[in-house]
């Protein structure tokens, strides 16, 4: 599941794109899907189950998660900022935008918010001592496949933003994001395969 060129992302029409235009893009990463049918949405395949937290990742990238989100209660770097709402990217959506979301900007879900959720498109964000950061997922049909884009934006911050994500870069790159792109691969196919 490879980390793919800003280029082809950047090329896509997402809305993404200007919403979080001077936000420094991460990284990106793809995973190309069978085309089992015409039709099928990211919304759909979220609906459906398609992506669930950690329950479903190996046990090795499930075990980095867990002590990640461990460390960070002892040491108090998941706390939400007070004014998390105030400068969330939420606050940057039109009101068209607002009114295409299948859910309500601003819910939580786990460790995240979500910003917007499109047909084919999400935004979720996360604000918390170490980072404010956010993560895109996004799935486009093609002629022959879909391919369901992973794009992870962060905002720089103070010094222990730099240091975090020097620390965790590896872990992600190697572990984490591949695991989860196996495993965005075999709900695929759980889901849709059988028709």
């Amino acid at each position: 599941m490879p980390q793919i060129s800003p280029t082809e992302f950047q090329a896509l029409p997402l809305r993404v794109h200007t919403l979080l235009a001077e936000v420094p893009l991460h990284d990106v990463w793809a995973v190309d899907l069978p085309k089992y049918r015409d039709g099928i949405t990211l919304f759909e395949f979220l609906h459906q189950g398609g992506l669930c937290g950690t329950a479903r990742l190996p046990a090795m990238a499930r075990a980095l998660m867990s002590l990640r989100l461990f460390l960070g209660r002892i040491f108090r770097l998941e706390d939400e900022p007070n004014d998390a709402l105030a400068a969330s990217f939420v606050c940057r959506l039109t009101p068209d935008d607002c009114a295409r979301s299948l859910v309500v900007s601003g819910t939580r879900e786990g460790l995240f918010r979500a910003v917007y959720r499109f047909k084919n498109e999400q935004l979720l964000e996360i604000q918390n001592r170490t980072v404010r950061a956010a993560a895109l997922n996004a799935l486009v049909e093609r002629a022959e496949s879909y391919r369901f884009y992973f794009a992870v934006y962060v905002r720089p911050g103070t010094r222990i933003s730099r240091i975090y994500m020097g620390l965790i870069d590896p872990f992600r790159k190697w572990i984490v994001y591949p695991a989860m792109l196996k495993t965005v691969r075999t709900r695929w196919d759980q889901r849709f395969a059988a028709g």
